[in-house]
């Protein structure tokens, strides 16, 4: 009976925000307040069903817990496709996450986006964009997966472009959608590469195929990589990561939805959903790409001056986290800063919504429509105006800073641990703990740097803080609930463990994924490694927080430290992290403009050459033959052939018709006269 209620809230949890969608998009605006109430509720529903399959979950405790239904969608004979669902202990908590975190994007919206000219689309878009986040979720099969990946970003696509009536909002949703079709291209080969040696796209099949050997070597590793180019598309890893800050361009609200627990994660989700295939050469590969991605990202992230900047770099050094976890094995990990991640920086997103949505009140009170709202260099003070959203952010940038007794400190410790560990056994590979650390550094500082030059210090702009005043309680709420997800204790409760173990009843409910095939990196016990090296890890991660918000407090709180001055100092590094690299322009003048100028003389081939003159010349020879056969057709052939012959037979048929008269005299005439011509002949 428990199996049928988790497979029917399953499938209520799928659907309730299609049927929104399609409520929304076709009767939305003919519905009083336009039809939010239905988005809100249906998501709100879905939230109600989550938490009681979360709660039975943990009462239950049961790591092997696995459900799964399917039907056969495509039977060819040879071919067959199968779409189904897979609900087991990483699929509940992860239901959890997206029910939670789009539950209170939905309930921030209404005051946020109140008033909007296309209010009731973009609480439609929502829906669609939430059930095909939950269809990745509950796939048991790559062809599911896949589809429903791809419903993402055009979801993505469609909430990123809301106000596409600015050209900056239309070319972030072009730029997401585009940089993503790269990742899925490998994606798709990586798909094709599994079920040609297999014959299945279902999990289960891939797994038993795997420890069978009906794949491996350098197939399987490249299956896997290819796998994994489509989660560094979404989780927007180096070097397709730049389309995740342009994608700020959307609703903060879409931000914290989309850019905190599900669109990214995504990513992160998918590799941890195929970590048993993943070869030792494939995870290498992954640890490369995260570990490097959380360093880089972060230090972008330190001189930009747009709050959501900021945050959305932050997005991308964290997710870099979590790839580098499950490249070194330690894909709990990764799956546990997930989601303490989703709580502590959806909140960041809205409070830095709050802040923007009461710098654009401000700034319309002064009719000033010219100064950037986003601009944390034209805040200042706002601690006092704004307790709530200041509270509730400091909390979850102590988190992401990575401070004791907040969630970010247990996860992004145990992703820590696991890199050390993995350094321990492979001296060779070093650079992955010094990628983590020095990420944790850095990001202590951007963050709290973002909060000195928001809350504290005096205004930048004296003129507006008067008109500076806390959100209404449809976007506090969020923040309160979020901000207070964001503290330790909730991940320790469960079991009543010690933070020294933390997270060991997490780690305990999703570990059985390593169980199905025992090659890859689970064969040193990372799990026992990274609990050797724990204690080591977690001074040291203790240490480097505490340098990056020290750091932080002297530059941009006391201001013993001039950050104008060590940026000049800083040189060409500054100037390149302010610029990010100047990723974007290099892209666009070695890759854009290249393709660009490439497919403009392949247009010039195509329609100056072979146009013209094979396709166009072609046509000319035909027109040219065909008007001289038509002229040998009618000249020679009808005219002397057919129609000659026509007039000789009528010549003929006239002449005979002079001779045939039908009188007998001159029958008798012209036989006397042939018989006189036979004797004249025959006489010579």
């Amino acid at each position: 009976m428990m199996e049928n209620i988790f497979i029917n809230y399953s499938l209520f949890i799928l659907f309730l925000p299609l049927a929104a969608f399609v409520i929304q998009i076709f009767f939305g605006k003919r519905l009083p307040r336009q039809g939010d109430w239905v988005s809100v509720g249906a998501i709100f529903i879905t939230l109600i069903l989550s938490i009681a399959m979360f709660v039975a979950m943990l009462l239950d405790y049961n790591p092997a817990f696995k459900q799964e239904a399917s039907f056969t969608w495509l039977d060819m004979g040879a071919f067959s496709i199968q779409l189904g669902f897979l609900v087991d202990n990483i699929t509940v908590i992860m239901l959890l996450v997206v029910a939670l975190i789009s539950t209170c994007t939905h309930v921030f919206s209404l005051k946020y986006l109140e008033g909007d000219i296309r209010y009731s689309r973009y609480f439609a878009y929502l829906g669609l964009f939430t059930f095909s986040m939950n269809g990745i979720v509950l796939a048991n099969n790559l062809i599911s997966m896949y589809m429903s990946w791809e419903l993402v970003g055009v979801s993505s696509y469609l909430l990123i472009g809301h106000w596409f009536e600015k050209d900056s909002a239309a070319n972030a949703a072009k730029k997401a959608f585009l940089t993503n079709r790269v990742g899925d291209i490998g994606f798709f080969i990586g798909i094709m590469l599994i079920y040609t040696a297999i014959g299945s796209f279902v999990f289960g099949d891939i797994f038993e195929g795997v420890s069978t050997g009906m794949i491996s070597g350098t197939t399987l590793t490249l299956a896997g990589v290819g796998l994994f180019l489509g989660a560094m598309g979404k989780s927007s890893q180096f070097p397709l990561h730049i389309w995740l800050p342009d994608a700020m361009e959307g609703p903060t609200p879409v931000s914290a939805l989309m850019h905190a627990a599900t669109m990214v994660a995504a990513g992160v989700y998918l590799t941890i959903r195929i970590f048993p295939l993943l070869t030792p050469d494939a995870l290498l590969i992954v640890a490369y790409v995260g570990g490097f991605t959380a360093l880089f990202a972060s230090t972008i992230a330190i001189t930009q001056n747009d709050i959501k900047k900021v945050l959305a770099y932050s997005t991308v050094s964290q997710l870099g986290y979590m790839i580098l976890a499950v490249g070194t094995g330690v894909y709990t990990a990764a799956f546990f800063h997930l989601l303490t991640h989703a709580m502590f920086k959806a909140n960041l997103f809205y409070g830095s919504g709050s802040v923007i949505h009461s710098m654009h009140h401000a700034l319309h009170e002064k009719h000033d429509h010219e100064t950037d709202p986003q601009d944390m260099r034209n805040m200042g003070g706002f601690k006092d105006k704004m307790p709530i959203t200041y509270w509730s952010m400091l909390v979850s940038t102590l988190a992401i800073a990575g401070v004791p007794l907040f969630s970010g400190f247990l996860s992004k410790d145990a992703i820590l641990a696991g890199s050390l560990s993995f350094a321990q056994h492979h001296p060779e590979h070093f650079l992955l703990p010094v990628f983590g650390f020095g990420a944790a550094a850095i990001t202590a500082f951007y963050m709290f740097r973002m909060m000195f030059m928001t809350f504290h210090g005096k205004p930048q702009m004296p003129e507006l803080i008067d008109d500076i005043h806390e959100s209404p309680k449809e976007m506090t709420g969020p923040l309160v609930l979020l901000g207070t997800l964001s503290v330790a204790i909730w991940y320790i409760l469960p079991h009543f463990n010690p933070i020294s173990t933390h997270g060991s009843w997490f780690t305990s409910l999703v570990q059985p994924v390593t169980a199905v095939v025992p090659g890859n990196l689970t064969a040193h016990s990372i799990e026992e490694g990274a609990h050797h090296a724990h204690n080591l890890a977690m001074g040291i991660s203790i240490g480097v927080a505490a340098f990056g918000i020290g750091l932080a407090v002297l530059m941009y709180l006391k201001k013993v430290l001039s950050a104008e001055i060590w940026g000049n100092h800083a040189g060409f590094v500054y100037d390149w992290s302010l610029n990010k690299y100047y990723f974007d322009e290099n892209y666009d003048k070695y890759l854009y403009q290249p393709t660009l100028c490439l497919a403009n003389k392949v247009a010039w081939i195509d329609w100056e050459l072979y146009d013209k003159y094979f396709i166009n010349g072609f046509g000319r020879l035909t027109n040219w033959a065909s008007r001289v056969t038509g002229k040998f057709d009618f000249d020679g052939i009808d005219q002397i052939l057919v129609d000659g012959t026509g007039r000789i037979a009528n010549l003929l048929g006239r002449t005979f018709k002079t001779v045939q008269t039908g009188k007998l005299q001159n029958y008798v005439l012209y036989v006397t006269a042939g018989v006189i011509i036979i004797m004249v002949i025959q006489s010579f």
